[in-house]
């Protein structure tokens, strides 16, 4: 897939200082760069499945599908090994720092490759848990969420070369080419059973034209769905327009999820949520965080 012009790179020496005084001499000096450059490899992140990792859940796992590039269309590696590690980032005041610093957790041969859509090889790792906190031998009672673990990745190829995160360069960590090699997972608390009764929703869009196509969304126990908008309330604009609502949360619910999907116009959006114990379990906006869980399970306050 390698496929460079050497009018092209001639033409772009020039331009960063090399002088040739004839054709051949421009071709030996692309002929140079070309001998003395070491090609390495990107390993591109396909998907993350998984990267939160909720305490008390013996089935959380951090998951990700990998693909192998390089000059031999992937053929040059021969494994990959795996560390991971662990961050404790809620220590408390004069408290112990459980931190667990980098171990091997494994070594995937490439026979175990999968070829993918693109011709390139794949291979979807997944790690659990329990194995992590084995591995470092940190115990469970000991994470809170907002902790870290990190699982990191380094390629090694069959000339005896490896690389990791540390021979990254910028232009292959972002878009379609992402290959940070070390990925972050996230200690997560486990949803709380909210408290059963009236629990309030107050919204309000400070343009007074409504949310634009904003909506905030309750779900009960993974089914039962709310869902609640800001809407134009007549008045002139601007104008604040503020609108609150109520909804009932049964006897023996046992999870409830909030989470805000964008509109137009975020910036005008705010919105509170107060649980049936009278605790305001959400104070969001302008510009709310969008598709993501609103609840601090941690809090515990629901």
């Amino acid at each position: 897939m390698k496929f460079i012009n050497k009018s092209l790179l001639a033409a772009a020496l020039a331009l960063v200082g090399f002088t040739f005084n004839s054709c051949d001499d421009g071709d030996a000096v692309i002929d140079e760069v070309f001998a003395n450059t070491t090609s390495g490899i990107v390993l591109r992140t396909v998907n993350v499945e998984s990267d939160e990792l909720p305490i008390g859940q013996s089935d959380s796992y951090f998951a990700v599908e990998l693909e192998m590039q390089d000059e031999e269309d992937g053929a040059l590696v021969e494994s990959l090994d795996v560390y991971v590690s662990f961050k404790d980032n809620t220590i408390e005041e004069g408290g112990t720092d459980f931190s667990a610093a980098e171990v091997q957790v494994g070594t995937v041969s490439s026979s175990e490759f999968t070829i993918g859509e693109y011709g390139f090889p794949r291979y979807s790792y997944s790690i659990t848990l329990p194995e992590m906190l084995s591995t470092l031998s940190v115990s469970e009672s000991n994470l809170d969420g907002g902790d870290v673990f990190s699982i990191r990745f380094a390629a090694n190829l069959v000339d005896g070369r490896t690389f990791s995160n540390g021979q990254n360069t910028d232009t292959s960590t972002g878009s379609f080419f992402a290959s940070p090699f070390q990925y972050n997972a996230t200690v997560v608390c486990p949803p709380s059973t909210p408290t059963a009764g009236t629990w309030e929703v107050y919204t309000a869009d400070s343009y007074g034209d409504g949310w634009n196509g904003g909506v905030l969304t309750v779900v009960l126990d993974g089914t039962d769905t709310l869902e609640f908008v800001n809407t134009d309330g007549g008045l002139p604009d601007p104008g604040l327009v503020e609108q609150s609502f109520s909804f009932e949360v049964p006897e023996g619910t046992e999870t409830i999820s909030i989470v805000y999907t964008g509109g137009a116009y975020d910036s005008e959006v705010t919105f509170t949520v107060t649980s049936a114990n009278g605790n305001v379990v959400i104070d969001a906006g302008p510009e709310p965080i969008t598709d993501f869980e609103l609840l601090n399970y941690c809090l515990n306050n629901l």
